[in-house]
């Protein structure tokens, strides 16, 4: 019976013995699992990336969105202002004092030897802001006060004793009679002593007010 020899018998143990060599096994799943832990890392890493520019890009949106907010409503509070301001102009137009019927209800006046030398009109208006609670402000008011003032000569034959007709005048006329407080045209003052005009005759000069009701608006 023939014999066989394997002369690599040897070298093909000391070749099986380092294929089952745990540690060299070992080293290979930790090296792979390191490149696993690399190639997760990596993605990761990535998609962070992605995430927190998506997420500036959000932020910059919100904070455009919200300054575009803000601009709008402080242009809606301008509008509202001017609105009020319209408005309140609007009433003082349409219940104004004018000039025309006051000059021509002036003309109808007439007293023998009364002669008007100047008139002058004065308006004020005081702003009262409205009472602030917590609710906010409340509507703010207009004050309207009015006087008119006239200078006028007495050139009669005793001068200074037309000076109550040309008074009482303006009572009996229907538009001051209307309009005026009750009693509301008084001598401002004392009349000036008689003085001799350019045509030589003699006058005093003397004033006479006319109050208007104040008027909130």
């Amino acid at each position: 019976m023939p014999i066989k020899l394997n002369l690599l018998a040897e070298v093909q143990a000391q070749e099986e013995m380092r294929r089952k060599d745990p540690v060299k096994f070992a080293t290979f799943v930790g090296a792979l699992l390191v490149v696993i832990s690399l190639v997760w890392f990596s993605a990761s890493f990535a998609t962070l990336k992605m995430t927190e520019n998506k997420l500036n890009v959000i932020n910059a949106e919100i904070a455009t969105h919200t300054n575009d907010f803000a601009a709008v409503n402080l242009n809606k509070s301008k509008i509202a202002a001017c609105q009020k301001r319209e408005d309140e102009l609007e009433k003082l137009n349409s219940a104004r004092l004018l000039q025309g019927p006051l000059l021509d209800a002036l003309q109808q006046i007439y007293v023998p030897n009364v002669a008007i030398i100047r008139t002058r009109l004065d308006q004020t208006f005081g702003l009262k802001e409205g009472v602030v609670t917590k609710a906010g402000r409340g509507p703010s008011s207009t004050t309207e006060k009015t006087l008119l003032t006239i200078d006028a000569k007495d050139y009669s034959a005793n001068p200074g004793d037309q000076i109550n007709h040309f008074k009482d005048s303006f009572a009996k006329l229907e538009y001051f009679k209307s309009l005026l407080e009750t009693n509301g045209v008084r001598l401002a003052g004392s009349p000036s002593a008689p003085q001799t005009g350019a045509d030589g005759k003699l006058f005093v000069q003397f004033t006479l007010e006319c109050r208007y009701p104040e008027k909130t608006r």
